[in-house]
């Protein structure tokens, strides 16, 4: 493959931000299947993304892409921002629905249940892949895909998000191991 200059084109973002929602989505499923034995499908929507990751993550690489040798930093600085980003997601659920969607009220150095140090830990360690580690590779797997077909899959994805939003915003996803 002959050395490409990547433009990062609107579908370039879209791409990327269902794709961090997706390995969002996965964590968490993952996280409740070897905790509470039982798939668990996360968040408000109903599909497999959870749009938190994907606005997390794409906030995390305008800001932070220009500091992808510099790991430590990108770990300090992505457990604050995605800590506050929780903080404030958790708080904007609460008040519109009046549902919990987690609770950390049980974890050490814990704010209000809505986030903790060990959550802000991981996000740090979340950060530091995806700038160092997931970017580079996510790159490689865009330039491979013809644009033509890249078009058609944010078309997509778009459509079936926003149906599921729609939805989702009259009938939440709640329940055991969703909602507290």
């Amino acid at each position: 493959m002959k050395n490409q200059k990547l433009s990062h084109e609107f579908d370039y973002y879209v791409l990327l931000f269902f794709s961090l929602a997706f390995w969002g989505w996965v964590w968490e499923v993952a996280l409740y299947f070897f905790t509470e034995h039982a798939f668990i499908n996360r968040g408000v929507y109903r599909g497999p993304y959870l749009p938190v990751y994907g606005a997390g993550g794409l906030l995390l690489y305008f800001l932070f892409r220009s500091r992808r040798r510099k790991p430590v930093g990108v770990f300090g600085l992505s457990a604050l921002l995605c800590s506050a980003l929780e903080y404030l997601t958790g708080f904007f659920l609460e008040r519109r629905w009046g549902i919990r969607w987690w609770d950390y009220s049980n974890h050490l150095f814990n704010i209000s249940g809505r986030i903790c140090l060990a959550g802000a830990m991981l996000f740090g360690a979340g950060g530091v892949m995806l700038i160092c580690v997931y970017v580079p590779f996510y790159e490689k797997i865009y330039l491979r895909i013809p644009k033509r077909w890249r078009i058609r899959l944010c078309f997509l994805l778009l459509a079936v998000f926003i149906a599921d939003g729609c939805y989702s915003a009259m009938h939440p996803n709640v329940g055991y191991g969703i909602s507290s």
